[in-house]
């Protein structure tokens, strides 16, 4: 392998390395403002076919940096063979690698044959693929680049505009402009060899950057300075029970005594005072609907506690030909024991919940537990609080939505509870199955994107954490260790604020994705230059220059 060749693997691995860093729980979010630089180095002036691999290797360290946790998930609580769990893990992060593979091959070529605007239409393409990879194949928008700035509030505000992807690309804009800039620079010191000018600066792109992200910080300050107190007058009293039930006693019978016994007594702490007590996914270890005996303990306890109570279990429902199959629910209990409402999932797990493209992946029935067994719900249902007299929610009723686990990383689905007339959104979570790995945080701190995009409040009660309540502007309230028993009570601010992104969804994204296409397009029936298609724009007759 050439030096050179070395080199630009070298500097795509540098991006791919420095891209886990940017999320939790590392949570160094000011890399992200530089991870995709050395990928740009990496892939100057490199034609396309080269550039998908090159940037290939990067996007897999990267994926693997971030979803490590998959190893864990399929073999530790799984059972999936060791060798077979790291084999599915490539596979997953290969697919995702490619997503950063198709940006840079589409980057070059534009570059090749539009330089002017090459780096300022660069940030829509990646906005664009983020897209795709958030819908393609049940989609799996983990780790956007927009998720790093969770925990700096100016920057993301905006997100009740354009989403996620507006953060992702006022981010991927910068790199963009930094890149642009140090390949000036470069060209400019290789033509000094020979001539005392070189490339005329790329005012474009760095001054597109300079004006989007202090328009960002502006409209993130202005918002966050307008915004009200983390608990104005009319707000909720919610405890969360963190129960931290070990994932291999979960479903043994042996334990479930041991396992109701711990939520009934700490039930007894989360409901003083509270206007509504929420356990976290699948909590019952049983199915509520099929045991009485159990079912009636749950409601009893409601009953002495006279507080409204949403928890997770298992619901079974038959085919036509009476068949069995599950579905992942929510039920929400009048603090008379009533059955208000049940939510079911609508947006299942991968791998976990069902067997994506079956005809091709049938082996793995035999290889994890439990995978298949479960259907997809319909519709955004709300769930519905009935107002009392000593609750400060309001004049009336309060509505909410639910959304189990992994649905809370798909912003067009939480944005159509907020849109139905969500006053507070809610998720319920078993994050027992990523272990003591970054994935809990990472899982958590997307949720400050939702809370944000919709202006609206979260509460997250997770079996073994990250617990806790995360209001309207993205500040988070209360945030719980993972791994230990927890008993959190907040009061959380609710009502109804509807966003430009809960009215209009990913318009910016699509807006993205047409601009991309445009390009794309016109590239590919324009014909490409006759001589150095790959060949910087900087490198011109005043000098060359060299990525390494």
């Amino acid at each position: 392998m050439a030096a050179g060749s070395l080199w630009r693997l070298v500097l795509s691995g540098l991006s791919g390395l420095l891209y886990p860093l940017c999320f939790p729980d590392f949570d160094f979010g000011f890399l992200a403002w530089i991870v995709l630089v050395p990928l740009h180095l990496a892939i100057d002036r490199l034609p396309p076919r080269r550039a998908f691999g090159v940037a290939w290797v990067g996007g897999v360290i990267a994926f693997i940096g971030t979803m490590s946790w998959v190893v864990t998930a399929m073999h530790l609580y799984g059972k999936m063979p060791l060798v077979a769990a790291y084999a599915v893990m490539l596979l997953l992060t290969a697919y995702l690698g490619a997503y950063v593979a198709v940006y840079a091959s589409a980057f070059v070529r534009l570059h090749a044959r539009r330089p002017v605007v090459a780096f300022l239409v660069a940030p829509a393409l990646w906005v664009a693929l983020e897209w795709v990879r958030t819908h393609l194949l049940s989609g799996l928008p983990w780790s956007l680049l927009g998720y790093s700035q969770y925990r700096w509030l100016p920057a993301i505000q905006i997100a009740d505009v354009t989403g996620v992807y507006g953060v992702s690309f006022v981010v991927a804009l910068a790199n963009a402009a930094v890149a642009e800039v140090f390949l000036w620079q470069r060209g400019r010191q290789k033509a000094g060899d020979t001539e005392r000018t070189g490339p005329t600066f790329p005012w474009l792109t760095p001054s597109a950057a300079l004006v989007c992200v202090a328009a960002t910080l502006i409209y993130g300050y202005s918002v966050l300075t307008a915004s009200p107190e983390p608990a104005p007058p009319r707000s909720l009293t919610i405890g969360l029970v963190q129960p931290n039930v070990d994932q291999a006693q979960k479903w043994d019978t042996a334990f479930r005594r041991e396992t109701m016994d711990r939520y009934a007594r700490m039930t007894n702490t989360a409901a003083a005072g509270a206007d509504l007590v929420i356990w976290p996914e699948a909590a019952t270890p049983f199915l509520f609907e099929r045991e009485p005996d159990y079912r009636e303990e749950i409601v009893r306890l409601v009953q002495a506690k006279a507080v409204p109570l949403l928890f997770g279990s298992p619901t079974v429902r038959f085919y036509p030909d009476g068949r069995p199959f599950l579905l992942n629910s929510a039920y929400l209990l009048s603090r008379s024991g009533e059955v208000l409402g049940r939510y079911d999932k609508r947006h299942l797990v991968p791998f976990g919940e069902y067997i994506p493209l079956r005809p091709i992946l049938f082996f793995l029935e035999k290889l994890v537990v439990g995978i298949g067994d479960f259907e997809a719900g319909t519709g955004p249902v709300l769930l519905t609080l009935p107002r009392t007299a000593d609750t400060a929610a309001g004049p009336r009723p309060l509505h909410f939505g639910v959304v189990i686990c992994y649905e809370v990383i798909f912003p067009d689905l939480v944005r159509m509870f907020a849109g139905a007339g969500a006053d507070l959104m809610v998720t319920i979570t078993n994050d027992a199955w990523f272990g003591q790995s970054a994935a809990p945080f990472q899982h958590f701190g997307m949720v400050v994107l939702r809370a944000v995009e919709n202006r609206v409040s979260f509460a997250r009660a997770a079996n073994t954490g990250v617990s806790g309540f995360i209001d309207p502007y993205g500040r988070i309230l209360e945030a719980t260790p993972i791994f230990e028993e927890m008993v959190v009570r907040g009061a959380l601010p609710v009502g109804r604020m509807a966003t430009f992104y809960t009215r209009h969804g990913d318009v910016f994204a699509l807006g993205c994705v047409i601009i991309s296409g445009i390009f794309t397009a016109a590239n590919w029936r324009r014909r490409p230059p006759a001589r150095g298609e790959g060949k910087s724009p900087l490198a011109s007759s005043r000098g060359d220059y060299h990525a390494g």
